[in-house]
């Protein structure tokens, strides 16, 4: 029996989960399905620009894994480029960052679950209901498997 695969961190969700070449109806299309972390390695090694052992180091990951990672996710998105297929984000082995939050007008502080960060609403304040709330440091992850909607915002984001 092999071991369990241990949660790659990830620091943001990605804001849309799905992307089409236009012109081609959506029935006709094939899809490549790229996971959470995939898209966190890519973020972090090519928008970002760090290099391989920051980004594995961020991740909570090896440097070996990191790498089999972002070439998986670098291979999916040439297929979907230059062969004109869509792209899903969805699902994953990773854990996010829960979010602490402080009320402006009362000081009252409370963590927010990941299930209302991955919504992409901002909280109101428990105690007073007031919406003049700030983020606080981040700290810690749980794991959860994210399936994101088609790119349309307010939508409820679902576990797999």
């Amino acid at each position: 029996m092999s071991r369990p695969a241990k949660l790659r961190y990830v620091s943001q969700l990605p804001r849309a989960a799905f992307f089409r070449p236009i012109g081609t109806p959506l029935y006709e299309l094939q899809e490549v399905h790229l996971s959470v972390e995939e898209v966190e390695t890519i973020r972090l090694k090519d928008l970002k620009g760090l290099e391989q052992e920051e980004c594995a180091r961020r991740m909570h990951i090896s440097r070996p894994t990191f790498h089999r990672v972002v070439a998986s996710a670098r291979c999916k998105l040439a297929d979907a480029l230059i062969n004109g297929k869509a792209i899903q984000i969805e699902g994953g082995n990773f854990g996010l960052s829960q979010q602490r939050f402080r009320c402006t007008n009362d000081g009252h502080e409370w963590n927010v679950p990941f299930e209302m960060l991955a919504r992409g609403a901002m909280p109101a304040c428990p105690i007073c209901s007031g919406i003049n709330v700030q983020p606080l440091a981040v700290f810690g992850f749980r794991g959860r498997h994210w399936r994101g909607a088609r790119g349309r915002p307010g939508e409820e984001h679902r576990g797999r």
